[in-house]
């Protein structure tokens, strides 16, 4: 009897000791893990930064080497086995580190060191492609199969914002797609290549992996993404039915059932963009120069409170457009880089002096700025990221909300003091451009086409045809003629080629963002969120960034609920858009909506 209690006694000292161990095990793992991966990734981003700046065979060359031993560190067997097993026995281990070794372990799951001739084939196939999409040079104009005259995205994008030839908007939109048909071949081979990663680690298909970083599984997202498209879509409907008695107007042509693809000035339909009048501010740029542009940018931040972006930025970023004719080949789709995890920020643009790139620079500054904040000495360098990956987006995109507040227009000198706005053409333009019409593109055509994509194999015969079903479906919009498998218009997206299963981010950002700015206008600035001022709030600036200060350290459903009081919803968008709502209901009043 007295051995047993004497035993019971020291129990306690024993699994003390233990748990001791065990924390000391982790903490000499992770601070290993840590120190590689940065340096790691760090030589990852410089490669990629190259080949995303200069598309030569030898910066691609580079990325493959560089990403290929990432990716070998990332799935080494003794990182998964080692990360696995102090979960196991995660009994007295804190929740950073708890966090840290599933970050680990998601990771590890994108290049499982258990199949390293996938792994290799895979970084091979991903560095191709991306090159492939980079480097493409749009063909205007055709002899034989000679290329007579080229073109460039921004000015096929010109010809769909400004022409009001169909035949001529048709051609410009038909150049657009060509890309499609060169990266069909190397996205086949990707979704055999990424679902067979996720399905080593455990995972149903790479979409399965993609969504497990949000702690949530398919279901819940695809249904998450359902209800957003439900609640969005009666707003949707009227807006749609608006915009293409508007442009059967503009274009002298009956109203259709679907809006056809090229009436539409971006590309893909996910903006509709110039279709409200009176809201066209590029007037108000024309004098401007594109270096003005990302300068008032940072001084938007720095009026928060927030430093100024390290002289690096300047010295390494690739900023502005580069002149016609010119040797080097750079990506043209606008993106922040947080080079090493720490101090190096970048930004990759071609700046123009006009609104959009007005507002598309206050949201890369966005990125940089989130980089900067949770770059501290209390976020591990594996917890160097959004509070998930929409968290990133949703503030760019806030910024942006800000960029385009009518006060703030007014004090930098952009729109002259007495200048009058109509507020309803305002926000409805904002619904149009950069909101509403968005959701049923990114939560119903892209998730779902790349849900089936990987969760179901489509099958390559099958690519156009599903792709336009859910752009008809959820979008209500029509190819300008018959689209065959010879085409591949899904892959003509950026992100369904470099930053794959990911596209929810973007509707996850549009929920949060109207609910954080809902939030700042109205407990903060106490100012109406349709006409408000963040410029030079320091109290703004402070709950911002101790908001972007956290990095993923903290599960994000609760950091939305501290900060705002509320769970995720649509509610705060909904709200914000009550307006539009009204006023189309008036306008449409005795006609069918829908387009099914």
């Amino acid at each position: 009897m007295k051995t047993i209690v004497c035993f019971l006694l020291l129990l306690p000292l024993t699994l003390s000791a233990q748990q001791q161990s065990r924390k000391k095990e982790a903490k000499d793992f992770l601070t290993m893990y840590n120190t590689l991966y940065q340096r790691l990734n760090t030589v990852s981003s410089e490669a990629q930064w190259k080949a995303s700046t200069d598309v030569t065979p030898t910066h691609t060359g580079e990325r493959i080497g560089a990403d290929k031993a990432l990716a070998a560190f990332e799935g080494d067997p003794y990182i998964i086995n080692t990360a696995r097993g102090l979960l196991k026995r995660k009994a007295g281990l804190d929740a950073l580190t708890v966090r840290q070794l599933n970050e680990v372990l998601l990771s590890a799951a994108h290049y499982p060191g258990t199949i390293p001739d996938v792994v290799a084939e895979r970084v091979t196939a991903e560095a191709n492609q991306s090159a492939a999409l980079d480097g493409f040079r749009f063909c205007d104009q055709k002899l034989g199969d000679s290329c007579v005259s080229m073109t460039t995205p921004n000015k096929l994008e010109e010809v769909l914002s400004t022409s009001v030839d169909l035949a001529q908007r048709k051609h410009a939109w038909e150049v657009s797609k060509q890309t499609g048909a060169v990266l069909k071949p190397g996205l086949v081979k990707l979704q055999g290549l990424r679902n067979r990663m996720a399905t080593e680690m455990g995972y149903h298909s790479f979409f399965d992996l993609e969504v497990a970083s949000y702690g949530m599984t398919q279901p819940q997202m695809m249904n998450m993404l359902d209800s957003a498209i439900a609640q969005m879509k009666p707003l949707y409907q009227q807006l749609h039915y608006w915009t293409k008695k508007k442009l059967a107007e503009r274009y002298h042509q009956p109203i259709p059932k679907r809006i056809p693809a090229h009436w539409i000035s971006n590309r893909w339909s996910q903006a509709w963009p110039g279709i409200v009048e009176g809201v066209d501010l590029d007037q108000y740029f024309k004098d401007r120069k594109p270096e003005w542009i990302v300068q008032q940018a940072e001084r938007f931040y720095v009026s928060l409170g927030m430093p100024p972006l390290p002289q690096t930025f300047w010295e390494k970023s690739d900023l502005y457009e580069l002149p016609p004719g010119s040797p080097r080949i750079k990506n043209t789709h606008a993106s922040a880089w947080h080079i090493n995890l720490d101090k190096d920020v970048r930004s990759l643009m071609s700046v123009r002096p006009d609104f959009d790139w007005f507002a598309t620079t206050h949201h890369e500054l966005g990125h940089i700025y989130y980089y900067m904040a949770y770059s501290n000495p209390d976020v591990p360098v594996t917890l160097r990221q959004g509070a998930n990956r929409a968290f990133h987006e949703a503030i760019g995109d806030l910024i942006a909300i800000a960029a385009r507040q009518v006060p703030y227009l007014k004090e930098i000198g952009v729109l002259p003091k007495d200048a009058k706005i109509d507020k309803t053409a305002w926000l409805l333009n904002e619904a149009l451009d950069n909101a509403v019409v968005f959701i049923p593109w990114s939560a119903g055509t892209m998730s779902h086409w790349e849900h089936d994509f990987y969760d179901h194999n489509l099958s390559p015969d099958q690519y156009n045809a599903r792709w336009w079903e859910y752009v008809a479906k959820y979008q209500g919009i029509d190819p300008p003629s018959p689209r065959s498998e010879e085409y591949c218009d899904a892959a003509t997206k950026t992100h369904i080629n470099d930053n794959p299963a990911q596209y929810y981010n973007y509707t996850l950002a549009f929920l949060i963002k109207y609910q954080l700015h809902t939030y700042i206008a109205k407990n903060i600035l106490h100012q109406d969120p349709h006409d408000c001022n963040y410029y030079g709030n320091k109290q703004v600036g402070a709950w911002l960034w101790d908001l972007l200060k956290l990095g993923s350290t903290r599960d994000w459903r609760q950091v939305i609920k501290e900060k705002t009081g509320e769970e995720i919803s649509s509610k705060a968008m909904l709200e914000y858009f009550a307006p539009v709502m009204e006023y189309l209901q008036k306008e449409n009043a005795g006609n069918d909506t829908s387009w099914e």
